[in-house]
C-alpha cells in the first residue's frame, strides 16, 4: 500500500467536502443570533478535542469524550428542536409539487408577473401612509411555507389588497388592528394573527414586540415581514430572521418583488 495514497483526491472527495461545507453553513445560518449558536460552538470544540486526544492516544480522556459524542445525536435533537424543525420546513417547502410553485410556474409561462409588483407597491404605499401617522403595523408575506398554523390564531378572511383596506385594519382602536396580517398572493387571508416571539439575544433593545414577532416568524418559516414602528414610524423589512436594508420605498418595493417572484 502506497503511504501517499491519501494525497490522491478524487472528484467525489471534493464534492463530499463541498456538501459538508454547505451543510455547516446552513446550520450556522439557522442558529446564528440565537442561544443555540453557543451550544453549537461548544459541541464543535468538544469534537475537536476528542479527535485531538484520539490522535495523541490519550485513551482515558478520549474514551470519556467518545462516550459523550456517541449520545450527542439525541442531545442535538432536543437542543436544536426548533432549528431542525425550520430546516425540515425549508426542505419541504422546496418540493416541486408545492401548489405555490405550480402557481409561480404558471405566472412565468403566462408572463403574469405584474401581480407581485402591484402587491408590493400597494403594501409599501400603505405602510408609508401608516408611518406618516405613527400607526404600528405587522404584515406577513406568505411564500412557500404554509402559515396555516399561525392563521388559526387569528381571524381568517379573504380581502383584496388595497391601501385603504390595510390602513383601516391597523387604524388605532379598530377591531382588527391587534396582531399581524397575512398576505398570500394579492389577497389578505388572515388578521389579528399571533406570531412566535424570537429568542434572539442580539435584537436591539429599541425594537419592540412587533419586530421580535416578525423576526420569530421569519426564523421558523420562509415568510418575509414588513413592520411599521408605532413609536418612530420607521418601516422595517425582515427576512430569514434578519433586518434587510433598503435605501428608499422604491428600493423596498423592488426587494419585495424579487422575494415574492
Amino acid at each position: 500500500m502506497n503511504p501517499l495514497d491519501f494525497l490522491q483526491v478524487r472528484i467525489i472527495d471534493i464534492l463530499d467536502i463541498v456538501l459538508v461545507a454547505i451543510l455547516l453553513y446552513y446550520i450556522y445560518r439557522l442558529v446564528k443570533g440565537t442561544a443555540a449558536i453557543n451550544i453549537f460552538t461548544g459541541i464543535v470544540i468538544v469534537y475537536l478535542i476528542w479527535k485531538l486526544t484520539d490522535i495523541l492516544q490519550m485513551n482515558v480522556l478520549s474514551n470519556i469524550l467518545g462516550g459523550f459524542i456517541s449520545v450527542g445525536v439525541f442531545a442535538l435533537i432536543v437542543v436544536f428542536q426548533q432549528e431542525i424543525r425550520k430546516l425540515l420546513l425549508t426542505v419541504g417547502s422546496t418540493n416541486l409539487a408545492n401548489p405555490k410553485n405550480f402557481r409561480r410556474y404558471w405566472n412565468i409561462l403566462t408572463n403574469s408577473e405584474s401581480s407581485s409588483h402591484s402587491e408590493a407597491k400597494i403594501v409599501v404605499n400603505a405602510c408609508a401612509e401608516l408611518s406618516a401617522q405613527n400607526i404600528g403595523a405587522l404584515i406577513v408575506f406568505e411564500r412557500n411555507t404554509s402559515l396555516d398554523m399561525f392563521k388559526e390564531s387569528g381571524d381568517q378572511v379573504s380581502m383584496d389588497i388595497s391601501t385603504p383596506v390595510i390602513e383601516s385594519i391597523f387604524f388605532k382602536g379598530g377591531p382588527l388592528h391587534d396582531g399581524a396580517v397575512v398576505v398570500d398572493g394579492n389577497r389578505i387571508v388572515a388578521t389579528r394573527v399571533a406570531l412566535p416571539i424570537s429568542e434572539q439575544s442580539d435584537i436591539p433593545v429599541r425594537y419592540g414586540l412587533r419586530h421580535r414577532a416578525a423576526v420569530g416568524v421569519s426564523e421558523k418559516t420562509d415568510a418575509t415581514v414588513l413592520v411599521v414602528s408605532e413609536e418612530s414610524g420607521k418601516i422595517s423589512y425582515i427576512k430569514n430572521g434578519e433586518l434587510v436594508s433598503f435605501t428608499s420605498n422604491d428600493n423596498l418595493i423592488e426587494i419585495i418583488e424579487e422575494d415574492l417572484s
